[in-house]
């Protein structure tokens, strides 16, 4: 019936959640019998959203990927609360369902207004309908804009942002992993999906909103960052801070003509982002999970001082996700940076650009305040930190994939490119001779 699409870069955002939710499990296992908490509930919950990321990362009909949405939002808010004797949970959980629920609604109004002017739920024919509108129309703009608002809120982009550092903080560690990479690739999946298959036409108008949410984000979330103490909070606005480097790939996207190297490079740059944020993230979140055990939660500052004395290989493995994090060569988080700016000096945003290397700056002193505090400061506790083998197994993985993607990532490159269906980029060509 024209609800499903199972394209290439569908499949291409399939592998990236099963790969993050894989690695997620992993981490978990140990970290809930420390928690007392482990329950075979929590791994049902974290499968059924998946089912809910591949609808909508493949939805070609705007019910489907409003279900799926759901699905997944629904399981997440028990996910976040499922520390059931922990209040910051409970907290947690309370606010992130009240205004995830609140955004639903929002994006669901965007939706139907989107159904009643055009006649259909379908991507395909809501996109050569609006294409045939005056884009200026008051209520087509209405459903932009609402539409957009539980887009943006997905994503966590600012001013949307306001349940990312209370949920980050609340939930499960290992979860909390889950939610920045994978829940966080779903709803770039849906972004993609909505903003350049159902309203590519009206890109025109949506560019400048693109370029205010972007700038806003990368500014509020890299400011908030530098006074955080909680290492949890303070990775929930360097993931905010990231989403604003992504939505300027996705202005270069909107204000270059398809199949420009602006507009291959601008996808490229979200999809590679999204694939090397997955390892370089969930291994930062690992480390901080592996501080859990007796009575330490593990997620201040403070927890991992002196991390470097008791569990060194611990320690250097944070150091290179922090510095991938950064965008620091040759660590695999450069590419991602590489292709953004690549993509925005193509399509003439030199601005924007200059903008998103000094916010780089920015995020690099506050990872390296956690560096600090693992080196150069004294443990709180003496002796060895225990490790499970699952989590080393997690940690290795990460630390695997976050150097590999960045000293080769030709077959990477090849793979996003397989699911965009373009060629390589000559530019791109010439860095990898």
């Amino acid at each position: 019936m024209n609800t499903v699409l199972v394209d290439r870069i569908a499949i291409y955002f399939f592998y990236l959640f099963l790969v993050g939710t894989a690695i997620a499990i992993v981490m978990s296992v140990r970290y809930l019998e420390i928690e007392d908490e482990h329950h075979g509930e929590f791994y049902a919950l974290m499968l059924l959203s998946v089912v809910g990321m591949m609808c909508m990362a493949a939805g070609l009909d705007i019910v489907l990927i409003f279900i799926g949405l759901e699905l997944m939002a629904i399981s997440t808010y028990i996910l976040v609360g499922f520390l059931r004797r922990d209040r910051r949970s409970n907290e947690a959980a309370l606010k992130y369902l009240l205004l995830g629920a609140f955004s639903s609604g929002i994006f669901a109004y965007g939706l139907s207004l989107l159904y009643g002017l055009t006649g259909s739920t379908n991507l395909g024919v809501i996109r050569n309908a609006v294409g045939r509108m005056d884009p200026h129309n008051p209520v087509l703009i209405i459903a932009l804009l609402t539409t957009m608002v539980g887009l943006m809120f997905k994503i966590a982009a600012i001013p949307f942002h306001q349940w990312a550092p209370d949920a980050y903080e609340g939930a499960p560690t290992s979860m909390t992993g889950f939610m920045s990479v994978a829940v966080k690739a779903a709803a770039w999946a849906m972004l993609i999906r909505i903003l350049l298959l159902g309203l590519f036409p009206l890109r025109a108008v949506y560019a400048p909103m693109l370029v205010f949410v972007a700038i806003a984000t990368m500014t509020g979330a890299n400011f908030a960052a530098l006074t955080q103490t909680n290492t949890k909070r303070l990775l929930a606005y360097s993931s905010i801070a990231h989403v604003g480097y992504m939505l300027l790939a996705l202005v270069a996207v909107a204000t270059a003509e398809p199949g420009s190297p602006g507009f291959n490079d601008g996808l490229k740059g979200i999809l590679v982002y999204l694939l090397v944020y997955t390892f370089m993230n969930l291994g930062a979140f690992a480390v901080i999970t592996s501080l859990r055990h007796r009575n330490v939660i593990g997620d201040e500052l403070d927890d991992i001082a002196g991390l470097y004395q008791r569990q060194p290989v611990e320690a250097v493995l944070m150091l290179f996700f922090l510095l991938s994090l950064a965008g620091i060569p040759p660590m695999a988080g450069f590419l991602g940076k590489y292709y953004i700016f690549l993509s925005l000096i193509e399509t003439g945003h030199y601005v924007l650009a200059s903008l998103a290397v000094l916010y780089a700056l920015f995020g690099l002193y506050y990872y390296l305040k956690i560096a600090n505090a693992m080196f150069m400061r004294q443990p709180m506790e003496s002796g060895r930190l225990p490790v499970s083998l699952g989590m080393r197994f997690a940690l290795g993985v990460c630390a695997l994939a976050t150097i590999v993607i960045g000293v080769y990532p030709e077959p990477f490159i090849r793979s996003v490119n397989w699911a965009l269906g373009i060629a390589q980029s000559p530019h791109v060509a010439a860095m990898m001779k």
